[in-house]
């Protein structure tokens, strides 16, 4: 949200020069607005130069920002084991050999045994991946981002007139191409959030012409859905598979016979599915040794005793290896979630506030008028079934990152911009009232983008996309130092469990730079024994974040 002092007297503000505007305006103003419209109107036409356009704009913008918001730092734990799922793919493995000394590399959300590997679905991961090979992991956010404004720019076009989806697209720009965590991190959420417009843009396009062409993004959407974002894509994938059955067994009003909706959409769509399926089933062998257990769910077998729903209590606790995992599983998790009414209420309005933050803006609040239209729109029913789904699949869950309701992302700007079309129907005392409303909420979309930007700020929530820029210092400065090494870090007992410094990418043996635990003297011993042909320094995060000294190790306790 608009991330300045009195944001709602600048909304009311904005609104009332809207409406004083929008009142005493001559008969002929409309005209004019059309006039000025008409460009905009015209490359809404031509559909597929829109698309590209926008996903070359998206991409454009962010670079010509970045001496404002520069290459993202990584800081949060799902980061840096997305990297290393990236820079596993990028080494063309699926998972990585367990290390000897896995204990002193082990870290949050990576499984060591019986594979070192992320835990997270591979789908993130192939596009940081992408982005490594073209030289900066990032890149692949990039392209990511833009991708998901162009998905979600075809997607409306197959629910909405030209300009209008055009409007959508821009919309979504505004939101998530410049100033979001979903481009200035690598936690995700473009990937699927082009997932579920695969999935809701074909499905129309399939019943009116039944092409194998969308039969085939229909199947990558539920693919790029199931290795991503699994359970909600599931809830997500429902519906659009029940009006797939519905229309193929000749219930839907279509202009193509069975026998064509046979072999032009069931038999391709069929396939991707299976390969899918059949791509899934070797991933988790390759990184479990079970087709049927996912690396998430290994690792909260290994490591968690929280659940992931509302109703979930909590397990004994575990005990672990070093402090940090127990302060963080043992503590951290299990207070933050204790199955109060007290703790339902304090993470149901944390979720609110974090999917307010990133799905909209104070100038939204101008659309309500015209929302309910929208959701009472016979053309809407689908979409409104689509987000209500997610939205109560993500408030049943324990934990709030707006990402996990990625999937609906583009029937949220469906809703949106039904609703803006409704809203400019609205008049009084026959003047455009509606017409001001909704252009003030656009004017004020483009301005939070633009003073966020000016400020600096990579995202309304900045702890989401702030990095880590100490570590990334040091890891800067020994990379460009000669010999190889390895840096040993030192917590103290007060240490936050939110600012982990021990990550690693998936070469161990021959990275230039690893991260290790200080754990106790054996260990420690085996470790320096192991890699006796590095350098080894001492960093302590909690003391001076930016200080790097020779290790000397801890000495041995005193015996009895």
């Amino acid at each position: 949200m608009l991330q300045f002092p009195g944001e709602l007297w600048v909304l009311l503000g904005v609104a009332v020069v809207f409406i004083l505007l929008a009142v005493p305006a001559p008969p002929g103003s409309g005209r004019a607005l059309r006039a000025i419209a008409r460009p905009f109107a015209a490359l809404a036409q031509r559909k597929t130069l829109a698309i590209w356009l926008l996903f070359f704009l998206v991409i454009g913008i962010r670079l010509a920002v970045r001496p404002l918001l520069p290459v993202p730092v990584p800081g949060i734990h799902d980061e840096y084991s997305y990297l290393l799922l990236g820079d596993t793919l990028a080494h063309g493995r699926l998972t990585n050999p367990t290390h000897p000394m896995w204990m002193s590399f082990e870290s949050f959300h990576i499984n060591w045994l019986p594979t070192y590997c992320s835990k997270y679905p591979p789908g993130q991961g192939a596009v940081l991946a992408l982005g490594e090979l073209l030289g900066l992991p990032w890149i692949g956010v990039i392209l990511s981002v833009g991708a998901m404004c162009a998905a979600i720019l075809w997607v409306l076009q197959a629910w909405l007139p030209g300009k209008w989806a055009l409007l959508g697209g821009a919309l979504v720009a505004l939101k998530f191409g410049v100033a979001s965590y979903w481009m200035n991190s690598y936690w995700g959420g473009a990937v699927a959030a082009t997932g579920g417009a695969l999935v809701l843009g074909a499905m129309p396009r399939i019943v009116r012409r039944a092409e194998t062409r969308d039969a085939l993004l229909l199947g990558l959407g539920l693919a790029i859905l199931a290795n991503t974002r699994p359970y909600e894509g599931l809830l997500f994938s429902f519906p659009v598979g029940v009006w797939f059955l519905w229309w193929l067994a000749g219930k839907t009003k279509s202009p193509v016979n069975a026998q064509i909706r046979a072999t032009r959409v069931l038999v391709p769509l069929a396939a991707v599915l299976a390969l899918t399926l059949a791509f899934m089933g070797y991933y988790n062998w390759r990184l479990t040794g079970n087709a049927f257990l996912s690396a998430y769910v290994l690792n909260s077998r290994t490591y968690r005793t929280m659940g992931l729903f509302l109703w979930d209590h909590p397990k004994p606790p575990m005990q672990y290896r070093n402090d940090q995992f127990e302060d963080f599983y043992n503590g951290w998790e299990r207070e933050e979630y204790r199955n109060t009414w007290e703790d339902l209420w304090c993470v149901s309005n944390e979720k609110l506030t974090r999917t307010g933050t990133t799905y909209f803006w104070w100038g939204a609040l101008l659309l309500l008028p015209g929302l309910p239209f929208a959701f009472r729109d016979r053309k809407m029913r689908l979409p409104v079934l689509l987000f209500v789904l997610g939205a109560a699949g993500f408030f049943l869950l324990i934990w709030s990152m707006p990402h996990y309701m990625a999937p609906i992302t583009c029937a949220i700007f469906l809703l949106l911009v039904q609703g803006i079309r409704h809203l400019r129907t609205i008049r009084f005392l026959g003047r455009p009232l509606g017409v001001a409303l909704s252009c003030a909420a656009i004017c004020l979309l483009v301005g939070e983008a633009g003073f966020r930007v000016s400020k600096r700020q990579c995202d309304g929530l900045e702890w989401t996309c702030q990095g880590d820029p100490s570590r990334a210092a040091i890891q800067e400065k020994l990379s460009h130092t000669p010999g190889k090494h390895l840096v040993v870090v030192r917590y103290e007992e007060d240490h936050n469990i939110h600012d982990e410094w021990v990550y690693n990418g998936a070469e161990i043996d021959s990275a230039k730079v690893l991260w290790a635990r200080e754990l106790d003297a054996e260990q420690n011993a085996k470790l320096l024994a192991y890699f006796k042909d590095r350098h080894v320094w001492l960093v302590e995060p909690d003391k001076d974040n930016t200080e790097l000294i020779p290790y000397t190790p801890l000495p041995s306790p005193a015996g009895p």
